[in-house]
């Protein structure tokens, strides 16, 4: 679930709609390859990825291979997961004042629609998390049997 609530923003703003956009959509880049894959690139790796947690717990899982199944999911938790608990240290850092945005990033931090990213990076260690105990539990069941 949380692979398509990140999806589904990114082919809305790919499409042009700027809500829940985290920073000032108007400056962010339309109609560039950075778009293209910032937006429909990352909704559709999003859109694999619920695929593959899927597989995890699914019957039609059991026929994709178990340990390439296991060990990808496991490798994008553990990346998942470091990734949205670095954008909260950087957060709190960034708070207590013991670093200070670059320029060129600045005023991104300081838009009001920046706080979707504490939303949007909720769900990175969400989903990094879960899909590490589906693949951890889908590991244990299979050495069980």
């Amino acid at each position: 679930m949380a692979a398509l609530a990140y999806a589904a923003p990114h082919f809305w703003w790919g499409a042009g709609i700027g809500a829940t956009f985290p920073g000032d959509f108007a400056s962010a880049p339309h109609g560039t390859w950075e778009a293209a894959i910032g937006y429909w690139v990352m909704g559709a790796v999003a859109v694999a990825g619920a695929v593959v947690a899927l597989a995890l717990v699914r019957p039609w899982g059991r026929r994709l291979p178990h340990r390439t199944l296991c060990a990808l999911s496991l490798t994008a938790s553990v990346g998942m997961t470091l990734w949205g608990f670095t954008y909260f240290a950087l957060q709190y850092l960034l708070t207590a004042g013991r670093v200070i945005s670059a320029p060129a990033f600045a005023a991104k931090d300081a838009h009001p629609q920046a706080a979707w990213g504490l939303f949007w990076y909720s769900l990175f260690v969400l989903w990094g998390l879960m899909l590490g105990v589906a693949a951890w539990d889908r590991l244990r069941n299979k050495r069980a049997h």
